[in-house]
């Protein structure tokens, strides 16, 4: 049988925080401000280039078939654009404690992918469709944990309401659009366990009430292709 590989948040001792950081692509070029309007996001999508996603998969380590899902990319509308995330609660079976998009499994009824991420995105934190503006979709993204996941890319009005589901969501924040896209705080890791090397990016992001949001993993791998999207 094929030895299994363990999901790295249920190693011993792992903490993503204290990993050192092996590279800071301050390199790159950031993506200008004049692309993050909302009208040139909708220019974007509409004429969607040729590109290549950076990352499409992490290392697997369960056997069972990929289960669909989506999550959407809320880019609420404010004079500086930011990007509206949550903090899954601890208690949670998957991804428990992290940084991530509202989003979740595909059900049978959902019509598409945005039909997922809207729905998802209204249980998770009451965020209504009246409210959203579906630009389009970023290339797929396939977990270690066994998802195919589809990054659902929206507007969202300033004025929603959220009413965040405490059972699934500790914290709901946002982080501006151009702290996001910009490389030099796109960070590089790597761990190794039992001859088994994980790769990942990390965004930490320090609030004006000076709490620091780790952004890794799928989220952080999914922003860096919504940069590569929007510099193709």
């Amino acid at each position: 049988m094929p030895s299994v590989i363990a999901p790295l948040s249920s190693l011993p001792q792992f903490d993503p925080r204290r990993v050192p950081v092996l590279g800071v692509d301050a390199h790159l070029p950031r993506v200008p401000a004049a692309a993050q309007t909302a009208q040139a996001l909708r220019l974007r999508f509409a004429s969607a280039p040729a590109w290549v996603p950076e990352v499409v998969y992490e290392r697997a380590f369960t056997e069972r078939p990929l289960r669909h899902a989506a999550v959407l990319i809320p880019i609420v509308m404010r004079e500086r654009a930011t990007v509206l995330l949550t903090e899954r609660t601890v208690h949670l079976s998957t991804h428990s404690g992290q940084v991530a998009f509202p989003g979740g499994s595909a059900d049978p009824e959902d019509a598409n992918p945005a039909a997922t991420a809207l729905r998802e995105a209204w249980e998770e934190v009451g965020l209504e469709g009246r409210y959203v503006e579906v630009l389009g979709e970023l290339a797929t993204y396939r977990t270690g944990t066994g998802f195919s996941i589809t990054p659902v890319v929206a507007l969202v009005e300033p004025d929603c309401t959220l009413n965040p589901n405490a059972y699934e969501v500790a914290d709901v924040f946002e982080v501006p659009l151009d702290y996001l896209l910009d490389p030099s705080h796109h960070r590089r890791h790597a761990f190794e366990w039992e001859g088994v090397t994980r790769e990942w990016f990390s965004m930490p992001y320090e609030d004006a009430a000076g709490k620091t949001h780790f952004i890794w993993g799928a989220t952080a791998g999914m922003l860096r292709n919504f940069y590569r999207f929007m510099l193709a």
